[in-house]
């Protein structure tokens, strides 16, 4: 019987929402010892690869200009931009549909595939699909979606959620991968091994028979360009090439955001992504195609565009900047939080710095009826962060994450409308006026100083309530035996 469970071990409801606050989250995460080793020498392994292909560059930092620059000025004017893709793509035989939210691009994409006459679908990595849990609404409808990325197939099998942006199956290691594809996969080879080369030709050997099947391919989109309509995916494995050209129905969801302006934009951002992400000077497949051509690659071209959410984040003038996200991941691996918590602990399908900004936006934090509060598990993604700024400094678009986890924390907390105070609230009140009174601060301090000299210079790892908020997280500072104003009054004796 396998003994490999998957993770999170019930399936979520919301791709976006699931499981507890990521405080509690990270509590259980963190005690899994093989877990945090998979992500420290997964996550150092190709942060090192991209410190050395970024070297390599003299001018990497204007390449980040540039990135950062064009993709402003697209959130600028993303409406004319998706309008003039719109036209470009139906110019060229393709059919473009407009979705609002997860239930309509899940309802059109069931629909496209219904009429296409198909039971199975292949698919492409897409972290659109699985943020509108596509594969469940196929599931659903009777039709059968089969991720073919090698990491992502893993994922599929395990009954896993991805904990990655770039490498969803990094909280597994070889030896569950192989028990993964010994019971799960149906085909696997007997006395199959944990040897990456034989795991590699045993999916390979699983996914090629799909692939010449399929009537019916999905896929994500890293950009789309507005003025011809062309639509990219750039990806490592061979599995994309596969999917985009053999199938005769292709569908591609695509999140609005990831509209450029123009065919030179792409000479910016494939130099950006395969750097940032995977560490290499270009990715190995990069496939692009324009609508539909009579007698190559598939008769019927689905445009999918996607909202969900991104409207909203648009109108916040600080929070869009997670619009400008290429799907690198590299704020995932240089992220100390993450390396030691790994993607679950976010409950969402988008987890690390990025998914902390970007998840709360799509679903609303802080307004009126959204998610709010540091306690709950949209709400206090934000706070999942020591802002230590390296998030920033590897973003190849140059997104000003810690400045945008402030200002969502701010929104979380202190939501429109009339609110009970929280605990933060209660404590600042307390705060002002202790510090706004000379006597109060003075009887202040002493107190303090007799607790220091009660706990002989140790750490508090322990308080009651309300105390606890801080304890229960992380250890309160040594307390001083002495008050400032008693140490300066004695130091004047002198």
């Amino acid at each position: 019987m396998p003994t490999v469970r998957p993770q999170p071990s019930r399936p979520p409801r919301d791709p976006l929402r699931w499981g507890a606050s990521f405080p509690h989250a990270a509590h259980e995460t963190l005690a899994d010892g093989q877990l945090r080793a998979n992500l420290r020498t997964a996550t150092r392994t190709i942060r090192d690869k991209r410190r050395r292909v970024t070297a390599e560059l003299d001018d990497w930092e204007q390449l980040r200009d540039a990135g950062a620059a064009i993709k402003a000025s697209a959130m600028a004017r993303l409406p004319d931009l998706l309008t003039q893709l719109e036209a470009a793509v139906k110019a060229r035989g393709g059919v473009v549909h407009w979705a609002r939210d997860a239930a309509e691009a899940n309802e059109i994409v069931t629909g496209i595939v219904r009429e296409a006459g198909a039971r199975e679908v292949v698919k492409v990595k897409s972290m659109a699909t699985q943020e509108i849990g596509l594969n469940e609404a196929l599931a659903e409808a009777g039709i059968d979606a089969i991720e073919t990325d090698l990491a992502e197939r893993i994922v599929q099998l395990a009954g896993d959620q991805p904990s990655h942006i770039l490498v969803p199956a990094i909280h597994r290691n070889r030896e569950e991968i192989r028990e993964i594809f010994t019971h799960r996969m149906g085909d696997a080879p007997e006395g199959l091994s944990s040897e990456p080369r034989e795991l590699a030709m045993a999916a390979r050997a699983h996914l090629r028979a799909r692939f010449l099947r399929a009537e019916v391919a999905i896929s994500g989109a890293n950009m789309a360009i507005a003025e011809t309509g062309t639509v990219a995916v750039v990806e490592s494995e061979g599995n994309g090439r596969m999917c985009l050209t053999l199938p005769r129905v292709l569908v591609t969801v695509m999140g609005i955001e990831k509209v450029l302006p123009t065919a030179t934009d792409l000479e910016v951002f494939l130099q950006l992504l395969p750097r940032s992400s995977t560490g290499e000077r270009m990715n190995p497949y990069t496939s692009m195609w324009t609508g539909v051509t009579p007698g190559d690659g598939p008769q019927e071209f689905h445009l999918v565009l996607l909202d969900n959410g991104r409207t909203r984040a648009l109108a916040d003038e600080l929070g869009r900047q997670a619009l400008h996200c290429i799907r690198c991941s590299a704020c995932l691996n240089v992220c100390p939080v993450y390396e030691h918590t790994g993607g679950h602990a976010y409950g969402s399908v988008y987890p690390g710095p990025i998914g902390a900004i970007l998840t709360p936006q799509l679903l609303g934090v802080g307004e009126p009826g959204g998610p709010a509060g540091a306690h709950d598990p949209t709400g206090s993604l934000p706070f999942a962060s020591t802002l230590c700024g390296a998030c920033f400094d590897a973003c190849p678009v140059k997104i000003d994450i810690p400045a945008a986890l402030v200002h969502l924390r701010e929104r979380s907390l202190h939501p429109p409308g009339p609110h009970a105070p929280s605990a933060t609230d209660v404590s600042m009140r307390v705060a002002a006026r202790v510090l706004s009174s000379g006597r109060a601060l003075r009887w202040a301090g002493r107190a303090v100083a007799l607790v220091g000299r009660l706990t002989g210079g140790r750490a508090i790892r322990w308080l009651p309530w309300p105390g606890s908020l801080w304890t229960r997280v992380r250890d309160a500072p040594v307390l001083p035996v002495r008050s400032l104003a008693a140490w300066w009054a004695r130091r004047s004796l002198r």
